[in-house]
């Protein structure tokens, strides 16, 4: 008897894992099928043997997912009415599944955001509100922030509150804290490729060659980096009107009672009064004296010095940042000030102080450059030598655009202008001062070489 038994369940073993071979072969041989087809971009005739290995070995390989997002959209973009809303629904659940069967390929925040994604771009198709879609969004905010790193879907994000502000289903606060939820968002991934960025850039600068791989990665984050500009300047555009200082004023002074102890609110009004130029104000002086009384930082220290011009907040400034690239932007700030009051050899040196923290942002040495051009006619003994400051401004112009490539086209425009404002060939023909260095005075204090050709 014991043999019996022992005879039949080698038998239900065999079949069983007969069975399980001959599911493999079958999954093996449709999932050669349908990636051959899709390499050629043959999704149709992918379609149907795709749709066998997902039904029947989903965890077989990841291409059934990789594979699937491609096949499914081909048939959504060739497909109307509810046929293609049955693809649309069916791509979603893709989603879903490839983090259910390849979970350490597909984190929550990606899966939750193509998703997300797909009901904006096929919402009338879906039937569904901006507050449904806004509601997608959100909880990748909620559910894993730390993935939701798209820029289109964090653009989006923000566009569909302040659509419902609009529509008077979101309060003006609601919409605000958004943008600074966004903003902070976008300041963490900018953080990560800025630093990644600036070690490259400082290799570079140093006169070593990057590699072909340290290119890519370079152009990578620097694409990167200017994506999140645009999103950030598109933001900004978005709320237009909706935040005026005619808008903020009445709507802070209404909430600051209420708000006075509370440290990030303060921190977000006085910052966006700051933004939007509304520092005349009396209501910004006291967001930031308020704000100085309860939690003190970089922040409200540059506050007071722009309110002041004491010099102990500058110094305040610089002694409370501790992060090296807000430091960097808190150094351009006071710069841009100090820029803006015609002080330019402060500025330069606290551009170069920036530039020290963060060397792969190029705007300060656009500043530098353009505080040369500004300073031409007042630096030189002669006609010649105020010209030749051209030549240093466009030399610093260049190195905008070397260390930064968001600013590579403006750089290289901005020089040209440059140089077309300095002596010409002739002139330096004239002079047989080709090759001589001239040292240029006032505040500027540099030399340049007269070019030889």
């Amino acid at each position: 008897m014991k043999t019996r038994i022992t005879i039949l369940f080698l038998a239900l073993f065999m079949s069983v894992n007969l069975g399980f071979a001959q599911q493999d072969e079958e999954c093996m041989n449709n999932l050669s099928i349908f990636d051959s087809y899709v390499k050629s971009k043959k999704y149709d005739d992918a379609y149907g043997p795709w749709k066998i290995v997902r039904e029947k070995c989903p965890k077989f390989n990841r291409a059934i997912y990789v594979h699937g997002e491609k096949i499914l959209n081909h048939k959504i973009e060739n497909s109307t009415g509810a046929e293609q809303v049955a693809y649309i629904k069916d791509l979603m659940l893709l989603h879903d599944q490839s983090r259910e069967h390849f979970a350490s390929k597909y984190d929550l925040g990606g899966v939750l955001e193509d998703k997300a994604n797909l009901a904006y771009k096929y919402r009338k198709e879906l039937n569904m509100s901006d507050e449904q879609i806004y509601n997608m969004f959100d909880d990748i905010a909620k559910q894993d922030p730390t993935n939701f790193t798209n820029a289109k879907g964090l653009y989006t994000y923000f566009s569909l509150i302040v659509d419902l502000f609009d529509a008077e289903k979101k309060t003006a606060q609601q919409m605000f804290d958004k943008y600074d939820d966004v903003i902070e968002l976008i300041d963490g991934i900018e953080k990560s490729h800025t630093e990644k960025l600036n070690k490259l850039v400082e290799k570079e600068e140093s006169g070593a060659e990057l590699t072909k791989t340290e290119l890519k990665y370079k152009n990578y984050h620097e694409s990167s980096l200017e994506a999140f500009d645009k999103v950030k300047s598109s933001m900004d555009q978005k709320v237009g009107e909706r935040a005026t200082c005619e808008v903020l004023v009445p709507l802070y002074e209404r909430d600051f009672e209420e708000n006075k102890t509370n440290g990030e609110w303060l921190q977000r009004a006085m910052n966006r009064m700051y933004a939007k130029d509304c520092k005349e104000d009396p209501l910004f002086l006291k967001l930031v004296q308020q704000k100085n009384t309860i939690e003190p930082n970089a922040d409200t220290a540059y506050y007071l010095y722009i309110l002041t011009g004491e010099q102990k907040y500058m110094d305040q400034t610089i002694a409370l940042s501790t992060d090296p690239l807000k430091k960097a932007k808190l150094y351009k700030g006071l710069a841009n000030e100090l820029k803006s009051k015609g002080s330019y050899g402060k500025a330069r040196q606290y551009y170069m102080e920036a530039l020290k923290l963060n060397p792969s942002d190029g705007s300060p040495h656009l500043a530098i450059a353009a505080m040369y051009a500004k300073s031409a006619n007042s630096c030189g003994d002669t006609n010649f030598n105020k010209r030749a400051v051209f030549w240093l401004a466009a030399i610093e112009a260049e190195k905008a655009g070397r260390v930064d490539g968001r600013l590579r086209s403006a750089a290289a425009q901005t020089a040209t202008s440059y140089r077309a404002s300095a002596p010409s060939k002739t002139e330096i023909f004239n002079c047989t001062c080709a090759g001589e260095v001239i040292q240029i005075g006032c505040w500027i204090g540099r030399s340049v070489t007269v070019p030889k050709n």
